[in-house]
C-alpha cells in the first residue's frame, strides 16, 4: 500500500490472543479491514503459517543455513519448527500437513552426515508403498563441493527418494557448491523460497483441514488462533538512508584489494545479507587459576585419547616440493583399535601466533586466564538459540580461542554483516559491505575466501573494526579435530599406529603480510620437531627432562573403506602422494596374512602410485619394493610428473594415465573376477579424473556407450566395489 511520508513516524502493534470461534476471528478481521482513526489503515488479522525445517549436519554449515531460514521466516510473519533430521522425536513426517524445508550436507564418498543417517536408511526402506510421502509439499537445498565426485549425493538421494514415494515440490531443488562458495546458491534460494512458500501455504490452505498454522499450546481442539494486529500510519516515514562515502576518482587506488575497492563496485547499491541476530553475551570472570582447575586442553563430546609419539620421520627430501612425515603412536593399554583402511581424529589447538594476535587486536591480552560466562541474551529473536555445547563451563579466555573456537576459518559473509556494525571507519564500513554483497561476490572471492584469510587477517585489513568475544563464539566455527587415515596394520605393528601427511603452507599473499602452516599440520610438525628423523638419517636420542610429545586421538566411525573379507578377491589400488598411506596398512596386513598361511589363496593386489619427482617423494619406497619382491603387491605402477622424460615412448606423468595404460587389466580384475577398486588422496582434480579413466576403461573394454559404462562403474560404487578415501 502506499504511504503518505509527510507526516511524523507513528506505528502501532498489538499483540492479541482471541480464544472465540472461528466465526468471530472473521468478524474480527472484517472489523479490522475497515479504515481506522487518526489516518491508520487497519491490516487484516494474520494466522502465523508453519513450517517445517529440517536439517541434517556434518560440521554445522547446513544447521546454520537452516537457522538463517528461520531467522527469514520469523521476519515474515512465518514460524519454522526447526529440528535436526536425528531427533525423530520431533517431528513426524506421516503425519505432517505443512510445508517441508530440507537442508542437507553430503559428506565422505558422497555419504549422508552422521545425523541424517538413520533418517536416509529408513527413507530408503523397500517395504514402504509408494504413496507413503503423497501427502508431503517439500523444498530442498543440498549442500556439497564439486570437488568432491558425488556432489550434493546426499540431498539428491533424498530428493529422488521423496518423488519415488509420490511427495510434490513446492520450489525447485538448490545444489550448492563449497567449492566456490556455498552463497552463491544458497543466497538466492532462500530469496526466491518466501513467494514459493507463500504460494504453498495458500494452496494447502484450501485442504478441508486447516494445514500449517500454529497451535495454541493451550487448546487441544486448535480453536485458539494466535492473532496480530498491525495498525501502519499512512504518514509513516521510514527516514532517509545512512549517506554512502562516495568514491575519490582522483585518489581511487588503481587496482581493487581487500581494503580497496574501484568501480563499477565501489559506485553500486549493494544488496546485503540481513544483519543476524545477537544472541549472546560473554562476560570475562576472575581468573580460572584462582578456582584451583586448569581449563586448557581439547574439547570433545566422544571418548579421547592421550597417546604418545614413540616415532617421527620425514619421508621426502629436503628440496621437495611438499614436505611429509610419518608418525607413529602408541596406543597399547588404550581402548583404541583400529584396522586398515580406518581413520581417526587427531585433536589439535589453534597457532599460537592466532591466538596471541587475536588477544592482542580484541585488548585482552591481559585476561587470557580468565573464566568467559556465556549467557543468552533474554531480548534475542534468534529462534532456538543456545550456548554453544562444545564450549566448556569453566572455559578460560585462552582456551575458548585456543580450542574452541575455529578462528582460522575464512569468516562467511554473515560475519562480516555483523562486522560492519562493530566498524567505525566510513570507508571500512562501505568495503565490508561490498565484500559481503551479491555486487561483491567477486572480490569476497578473490581477496577473502581463495586466499584462505583468517579473522585476524581480515582484522589487519580494516582497523577500525573492533568486535566483541561474544560476536566471535556467534559466528565463528567450532574447531573441529583432523581426521587422517592410518598408514599400518595392528598385525604388523602391535599396539602401535602410524600416519601420514604433509604439512600445509600457506605462503604470504594480498592480506596475509606473514605465511603461515595449516592448524592441524602446522602444529604437529612443531610439537614432533625435537624428535624428528630426517630422511636418510639417525633418528634422534631421547632429551633428558624432556617429556615425549603426546598427541589427544579419537576414533572416527568405521567405512567400508577396509580389505575385501575374501582374500581370494582381488583388489586394485589407486593413491599418489599421501594417498598410499591406507595402502600401506592394506599390504602390511596382507603381507601378515600370507606369512601366517603360507599355503593361502590370495587374490592379486595392484598399487598406482604416483609423485613429482622419484628421488624427492616417492614414499615407501623401501618397503614397497619389499612387498612386490615377496609377492604381497603383484603390481607396483609408478609415475613422476615433474621428472624428465627418459626413452623415446612418453612416460605415463599421473596416475589415470598409468590406468589407461593397463586398461584390459583393470577391466578383468573389475569386471571380470569381481575386484575392488580403492582411490584416496587429492579429490578436486585426482578423484575425479580417476573416475573418468575408469568410465573410459569401462567403454573400451565391454563395448559399451558412455551412457552405459557411466551405469557400469556406478554399479561398483552400488556394490561397495570402488570406494574413496579422499579430502579437498
Amino acid at each position: 500500500m502506499g504511504l503518505n511520508r509527510r507526516g511524523p513516524r507513528f506505528a502501532l502493534a498489538v499483540l492479541h490472543n482471541v480464544t472465540q470461534p472461528r466465526r468471530d476471528c472473521r468478524r474480527a478481521c472484517e472489523f479490522l479491514e475497515a479504515p481506522g482513526p487518526f489516518g491508520f489503515l487497519a491490516m487484516p488479522c494474520q494466522v502465523k503459517s508453519r513450517f517445517l525445517l529440517l536439517y541434517g549436519s556434518q560440521r554445522g554449515q547446513a544447521k546454520a543455513i537452516a537457522e538463517e531460514i528461520g531467522e527469514q521466516a520469523g521476519e515474515r510473519g512465518l514460524v519454522a519448527d526447526i529440528c535436526c533430521l536425528s531427533q525423530e522425536d520431533k517431528y513426524n513426517l506421516e503425519k505432517e500437513t505443512a510445508p517441508v524445508v530440507f537442508v542437507v550436507s553430503t559428506t565422505g564418498d558422497g555419504e549422508p552426515p552422521d545425523t541424517a543417517l538413520r533418517f536416509v536408511k529408513g527413507l530408503r526402506a523397500k517395504t514402504l508403498p509408494a504413496d507413503h510421502c503423497a501427502h508431503l509439499r517439500y523444498a530442498l537445498l543440498a549442500l556439497g563441493d564439486s570437488n568432491y565426485p558425488h556432489f550434493c549425493n546426499c540431498g539428491k538421494t533424498i530428493d529422488k527418494r521423496l518423488r519415488e514415494l509420490g511427495a510434490q515440490q513446492f520450489y525447485a531443488t538448490g545444489h550448492a557448491d563449497d567449492g566456490v562458495g556455498l552463497e552463491l546458491v544458497v543466497d538466492p534460494w532462500i530469496e526466491g523460497l518466501w513467494e514459493a512458500m507463500r504460494k504453498a501455504l495458500s494452496d494447502m490452505s484450501a485442504a478441508p483441514e486447516r494445514r500449517g498454522c500454529v497451535p495454541d499450546p493451550g487448546e487441544a481442539d486448535r480453536s485458539g488462533l494466535d492473532l496480530k494486529i498491525q495498525f501502519l500510519a499512512l504518514n509513516d516515514s521510514a527516514g532517509p538512508s545512512p549517506a554512502v562515502p562516495e568514491s575519490d576518482a582522483e585518489t581511487a587506488p588503481l587496482e581493487a584489494s581487500l581494503h580497496a575497492s574501484v568501480p563499477p563496485l565501489s559506485e553500486s547499491a549493494l544488496g546485503v545479507p540481513a544483519l543476524p541476530p545477537p544472541f549472546l553475551s560473554a562476560e570475562l570472570l576472575e581468573p580460572l587459576e584462582l578456582l584451583g582447575t586448569d581449563g586448557d586442553g581439547p574439547c570433545a563430546e566422544e571418548p579421547v585419547h592421550q597417546v604418545s609419539v614413540t616415532r617421527a620421520e620425514q619421508l621426502t627430501r629436503e628440496d621437495a616440493v611438499k614436505t611429509a612425515l610419518l608418525l607413529e603412536l602408541e596406543i597399547a593399554g588404550t581402548p583404541f583399535s583400529y584396522e586398515p583402511g580406518d581413520s581417526f581424529h587427531v585433536f589439535c589447538p589453534n597457532p599460537t601466533t592466532q591466538v596471541e594476535g587475536l588477544l592482542q587486536r580484541l585488548g585482552l591480552a591481559a585476561r587470557r586466564g580468565h573464566r568467559v560466562r556465556l549467557q543468552l541474551l533474554p531480548q534475542t529473536r534468534k529462534r532456538a538459540a543456545q550456548i554453544p555445547s562444545y564450549i566448556p563451563e569453566n572455559a578460560t579466555l585462552h582456551c575458548l580461542l585456543t580450542w574452541c573456537l575455529e578462528i582460522t576459518s575464512v569468516p562467511k559473509k554473515a560475519f562480516l554483516r555483523a562486522l560492519v556494525d562493530c566498524t567505525t571507519d566510513a570507508a571500512e564500513q562501505r568495503r565490508l559491505l561490498e565484500l559481503c554483497s551479491k555486487q561483491g561476490s567477486a572480490d569476497y572471492s578473490r581477496f577473502v575466501r581463495d586466499p584462505g584469510l583468517t579473522l585476524l587477517e581480515l582484522l589487519g585489513a580494516f582497523p577500525s573494526c573492533a568486535p566483541p568475544l561474544s560476536l566471535l563464539v556467534e559466528h565463528l566455527p567450532r574447531l573441529h579435530p583432523r581426521p587422517y587415515s592410518a598408514a599400518s596394520s595392528s598385525l604388523c605393528h602391535p599396539g602401535k599406529l602410524r600416519f601420514v601427511f604433509n604439512i600445509a603452507e600457506y605462503p604470504a599473499c594480498s592480506g596475509r603480510p606473514v605465511p603461515r602452516r595449516g592448524v592441524c599440520t602446522g602444529w604437529l610438525a612443531q610439537l614432533v620437531s625435537p624428535v624428528l628423523r630426517p630422511r636418510g638419517g639417525p633418528r634422534p636420542g631421547p632429551q633428558p627432562g624432556l617429556p615425549g610429545p603426546k598427541v589427544s586421538v579419537s576414533l572416527r566411525p568405521s567405512t567400508a573403506f577396509h580389505l575385501p573379507s575374501d582374500p581370494t578377491v582381488p583388489f586394485i589400488m589407486v593413491g599418489p602422494g599421501t594417498g598410499v598411506a591406507p595402502f600401506i596398512g592394506f599390504l602390511q596386513h596382507r603381507d601378515q596374512q600370507r606369512r601366517e598361511i603360507p599355503d593361502g589363496d590370495f587374490g592379486e593386489t595392484w598399487l598406482f602410485f604416483g609423485c613429482r619427482h622419484k628421488d624427492r617423494d616417492f614414499l615407501f619406497r623401501e618397503e614397497l619394493e619389499r612387498f612386490v619382491e615377496s609377492g604381497t603387491l603383484t603390481h607396483l605402477k609408478v609415475c613422476f610428473s615433474r621428472d624428465a622424460q627418459q626413452g623415446e615412448a612418453p612416460a605415463p606423468k599421473y596416475v589415470q594415465d598409468n590406468l589407461r595404460l593397463h586398461t584390459r587389466d583393470v577391466a578383468r580384475v573389475l569386471f571380470k573376477q569381481n575386484g575392488c577398486f580403492y582411490v584416496c588422496g587429492d579429490a578436486k582434480n585426482m578423484a575425479r579424473d580417476v573416475n573418468e579413466a575408469l568410465i573410459g576403461i569401462a567403454g573400451a573394454e565391454l563395448g559399451l556407450e558412455k551412457l552405459e559404462a557411466l551405469q557400469a562403474v556406478a554399479a561398483l560404487r552400488d556394490e561397495k566395489r570402488y570406494l574413496q578415501d579422499i579430502w579437498g
